[in-house]
């Protein structure tokens, strides 16, 4: 299998994705859109969006923002599976014309994430625990485009995933972050830990071995799932 991923900046990448991807024996290469990587003309079998901490709407300052918009409208009529990550989560949601906005709340750190009754009904989540840690960095969020399955939500975010078409999968959280993953987000993104009641300090997010475990396990099994297709 071919697998494409989008990447907005160097310190956000796809951590154990590209694990996966390796230990699965599927071929998997990078557009770094930051640095001005061409976006393909070949259809890849399985498309990854990455996070970022730009909103989908700063195109004036990133204009690459546009053409990768673009793409991803593309991508979503060839009919393959797609799976986007926080920013990749609200692209997508933008691309089926849903809105992204600020959320009420900050949510930076380690906090539960609740299955809805239509995911844990799903053959994608049918052995995933109700409620699970997830990583969050984030202060905007989307609403459900027409047609999309709810799939999960936490105090602070109400629509924190969606499945669209079951072949396109939105996640605002991150399974596949990492402890070297959250130290760059701690480094480079230090100004977005302003006090709220969603947003730990960087002591309250450093550790958590156990969490990046299970995190691990639920993205491998996802993806095992969304390639099968």
């Amino acid at each position: 299998m071919d697998i494409l991923y989008l990447q907005h900046v160097p310190f956000e990448t796809p951590r154990t994705i590209l694990d996966w991807a390796r230990e699965r024996g599927h071929r998997i290469k990078g557009v770094h859109l930051y640095q001005g990587d061409p976006l393909p003309q070949e259809t890849p079998d399985f498309l990854v969006i990455m996070g970022g901490p730009m909103s989908v709407h700063d195109q004036e300052e990133y204009p690459w923002l546009a053409a990768e918009k673009d793409y991803v409208r593309g991508m979503l009529a060839r009919e393959i599976p797609i799976l986007g990550v926080c920013l990749g989560a609200q692209l997508l949601a933008e691309a089926l014309r849903a809105r992204v906005e600020k959320n009420p709340v900050k949510e930076i750190g380690w906090f539960p994430v609740q299955l809805r009754e239509a995911a844990l009904e799903h053959p994608w989540f049918r052995d995933f625990p109700r409620e699970f840690p997830a990583f969050h960095w984030h202060g905007e969020t989307f609403s459900l485009p027409e047609g999309a399955l709810h799939l999960a939500s936490s105090e602070a975010c109400v629509n924190q995933a969606f499945l669209w078409k079951d072949r396109v999968l939105a996640l605002q959280f991150h399974l596949e972050m990492t402890p070297e993953g959250a130290e760059d987000l701690l480094r480079h993104s230090a100004s977005d830990l302003v006090p709220g009641p969603y947003v730990q300090s960087p002591e309250e997010i450093r550790g958590k071995p156990e969490f990046y475990e299970l995190t691990r396990s639920l993205l491998f099994r996802l993806l095992d799932r969304m390639a099968g297709l």
